[in-house]
C-alpha cells in the first residue's frame, strides 16, 4: 500500500477583520492630523505675511526721521506689487498687509501695524484667531 503524504499549507495574507482594523486606525489618525495640519499651514502663512510687512517698519521710521511723509508702501521700502504673501497698504501711521491665498482661516485677512507718536509699533489682526498668531505680544488677534 502506498502511503499518502499530507502537505500542510502555510497561511498567507490577512483576514478581512485585520484589514478593516487597519483602515479604521488610518481613518482615526487622518481625522486628527488634517485639522492640525491646516492650523500649522495657517500659522506659517500668517508668520510669513507678518515678517514681510514688518520689514517695512525700518524704512517707515527712517522716512519719518528724515521728515518725509509716507504716502505709499514703496515709501517704506515695501513692494508695490503683491508678493506671494501680501498686498501692502499704508497711511501716515500704519502699514497693512492683506494676506494672499493660504488656508481660509487667514486668507484675505488683514494685518495692521500701527506706529504711535512715541515710535512704538502695535500689531493687530482682528479677523485672525489668536491661536493662529501665537503670543499676544507678537500680534493681537481675535480671542
Amino acid at each position: 500500500m502506498k502511503s499518502m503524504k499530507i502537505v500542510k499549507k502555510a497561511q498567507a495574507g490577512f483576514t478581512l477583520i485585520e484589514l478593516m482594523i487597519v483602515v479604521a486606525i488610518i481613518g482615526i489618525l487622518a481625522a486628527v492630523a488634517i485639522p492640525n495640519y491646516q492650523n500649522y499651514t495657517a500659522k506659517s502663512k500668517f508668520g510669513a505675511a507678518l515678517s514681510e510687512v514688518s520689514a517695512g517698519k525700518v524704512g517707515f521710521d527712517a522716512k519719518l526721521n528724515d521728515g518725509e511723509a509716507i504716502e505709499a508702501p514703496k515709501d517704506a521700502g515695501l513692494s508695490e506689487a503683491a508678493t506671494a504673501n501680501c498686498t501692502f497698504g499704508s497711511t501716515a501711521s500704519t502699514l497693512t498687509c492683506d494676506i494672499i491665498a493660504g488656508p481660509s482661516s487667514v486668507a484675505t485677512k488683514k494685518i495692521t501695524l500701527t506706529r504711535d507718536d512715541a515710535g512704538n509699533w502695535k500689531c493687530t489682526a482682528p479677523e485672525v484667531e489668536q491661536k493662529l498668531i501665537g503670543a499676544t505680544g507678537v500680534c493681537q488677534g481675535k480671542a
